[in-house]
């Protein structure tokens, strides 16, 4: 009896490995997909957090899973990455959102707005605080959806060929700038100009523009910005905490199998993580390096950031009036920057004051 007991059971074991197999099979395809950037390969963190999110989808899914990356220019032009991904040219997109502004100017706080965040709050309230939610309810209409997948930190607040003393001096001046915060710089009589990594070094040394911002030290340095403009100013006010994005075609998301858009969800979140990290390592060393080059570190004033305060809410408010996404998303935000600076004040700044008062050089 127990021999026969042990027979059957057996024969139901088998049976029930014969159809987990190919269901399990079936779960892991194999997919190849595309991802184009808006950044040259030579900026190894930005475009470093591609290839981070590439090797761990494959290495999640024994190489089942593939993500082959491109540089800006490879498939389509940096500032055209979005796009690329709306209309299926590629699948993922790794690009800054606020790019897009002129499309809406809901786009910018995908990535950062004048006066935004910071990192650690900016990731707060995306991940936790309804920012993903309200961003991707907008950037469906768009055709992708967004994984946050970098961060940049605060971002420093560029390169002049001249020192800026005063709101009057950004009148005419021709200021490379990322992204919407250029019509606060507008609104203050300067003259923003948007342009990829790749043109801003010549465009600043034939004097086509006369200031340029990036990222920070780390990537400034690589892109040869202290060659050609002597002051660099402290803080990118419009930069606070820049996220980035792994922009994907939606109809591609929806297609994929749960435990493939749970990998990618794991290694967006890894790639984020890890550039972020990044950035904390190689920014200080360059800064050395830049000042020991000749760099002249410049902050701006007081009444330059208050003007650009100002500007900022102005232009804020005026389009929330008529832009209903945009009034959307920048509520969520502020309420939750409201909500958590003052606690950052109690212990954040606070730790944060007294090891820089001890420890800074």
């Amino acid at each position: 009896m127990k021999r026969r007991q042990f027979i059957k059971a057996a024969s139901v074991s088998l049976a029930a490995a014969a159809v987990a197999s190919p269901a399990i099979a079936q779960s892991m395809p194999e997919l190849k997909w595309r991802l184009t950037a808006s950044w040259p390969k030579s900026l190894d963190t930005l475009f470093g957090a591609c290839e981070v999110l590439s090797k761990a989808v494959a290495e999640a899914t024994d190489n089942k899973f593939q993500i082959q990356t491109f540089a800006a220019g490879e498939i389509v032009p940096a500032l055209q990455a979005l796009d690329a991904a709306s209309n299926a040219t590629v699948e993922i997109a790794h690009t800054a959102s606020y790019y897009y502004f002129g499309k809406d100017p809901t786009f910018a706080y995908g990535t950062s707005v004048a006066f935004g965040p910071n990192q650690r709050l900016n990731q707060g309230w995306f991940i936790n605080g309804g920012g993903g939610d309200v961003l991707n309810e907008f950037y469906k209409k768009y055709n992708v959806m967004m994984l946050l997948c970098g961060n940049t930190g605060c971002q420093m607040g560029g390169w002049f060929r001249k020192e800026i003393k005063s709101v009057d001096d950004l009148k005419g001046l021709k200021f490379r700038i990322g992204g919407f915060p250029g019509r606060v710089i507008q609104k203050l009589g300067g003259v923003p100009q948007l342009l990829g990594a790749p043109d801003i070094y010549p465009a600043l040394e034939k004097g086509v523009i006369d200031a340029a911002e990036w990222v920070g030290p780390y990537d400034d340095e690589k892109l040869g910005f202290y060659k050609v403009a002597k002051y660099y100013y402290t803080p990118g006010w419009w930069e606070g905490g820049s996220m980035l994005g792994a922009f994907i075609n939606v109809d591609k998301w929806n297609s994929l199998p749960k435990n493939y858009q749970a990998i990618l969800r794991n290694a967006s979140a890894y790639a984020n993580d890890w550039c972020v990290a990044k950035y904390d390592l190689v920014n200080p060393p360059a800064l050395k390096r830049l000042i020991a080059n000749g760099t002249q570190l410049r902050a701006f004033s007081p009444q330059i950031m208050d003007a650009c305060w100002k500007a900022a809410k102005e232009l804020h408010a005026d389009i929330a009036k008529t832009n209903a996404s945009f009034k959307k998303v920048k509520e969520s935000m502020e309420a939750f920057q409201g909500a958590a600076y003052p606690w950052f004040r109690v212990a954040e700044l606070n730790y944060d004051s007294f090891m820089i008062r001890h420890l800074a050089g």
